[in-house]
């Protein structure tokens, strides 16, 4: 999806596979920033001002890329450890990973949950997650508007 205009993207899953493949190339996604292939994106955020990040792998994953965990049991543990302080947790656009986060969490944790599937957000808050809060929408689009709106209270 363009995220400029909300059109559908040419040749979107070709581009999902080339950004794999670029990863694969420059050994992580942390490299990728560091030598400016990367440039903006969540990604590129959470690498500029270390913010840790765990990237768990899937049975179903296309790379995986070179900073996935593939161990379940270790990417559970580094999940618990990310989330141990948390306040605030936002999933998005990730069913499984967001279903698995939420059984994670206790409760007095809120959370926000953004997908552009409506099932998503139901089956997060039927598998314990209650506290979340649901958004139904595309994230290519949303994380663009919820930006500016922040940059506007600057």
């Amino acid at each position: 999806m363009n995220v400029n205009d909300g059109t559908l993207a040419v040749r979107g899953h070709r581009n999902h596979m080339d950004a794999i493949n670029s990863v694969f190339k420059a050994g992580s996604i942390s490299k990728m920033v560091r030598t400016k292939k990367l440039k903006k994106g969540i990604m590129y955020e959470c690498v500029k001002h270390k913010i840790p990040f765990v990237l768990a792998g899937s049975i179903r994953d296309d790379g995986p890329i070179p900073d996935v965990i593939v161990d379940v049991t270790i990417a559970q543990k580094k999940y618990k450890e990310i989330l141990k302080d948390a306040k605030l947790v936002i999933m998005i656009s990730t069913m499984l990973h967001s279903i698995a986060t939420g059984n994670m969490l206790p409760a007095n944790v809120k959370v926000i949950v953004i997908d552009i599937n409506q099932p998503t957000v139901t089956k997060l808050m039927d598998r314990g997650t209650w506290q979340a809060l649901g958004i139904v929408t595309d994230v290519g689009a949303f994380l663009p508007l919820v930006t500016r709106e922040i940059e506007k209270l600057k």
